[in-house]
């Protein structure tokens, strides 16, 4: 797991964090991403991935892994 810094002095959300995120929501075509806040700092971002499948349709997408 890797840990960030995740807030400047003034409050602020750092670089590190928002490249996370950013890079948390392009990675998934369907789901959530959750991010965790406890005092005032982000501590965890979740990514749940959703693999849609249309009845009768033969070319699904499948789950980038």
């Amino acid at each position: 797991m890797t840990q960030l810094s995740t807030t400047h002095k003034d409050g602020r959300l750092s670089a590190d964090v928002i490249e996370e995120i950013i890079g948390a929501v392009s990675s998934i075509d369907y789901g959530s991403v959750e991010i965790v806040i406890h005092d005032r700092k982000v501590v965890q971002i979740e990514c749940r991935k959703k693999i849609r499948i249309n009845p009768g349709e033969s070319n699904r997408k499948t789950a980038k892994l």
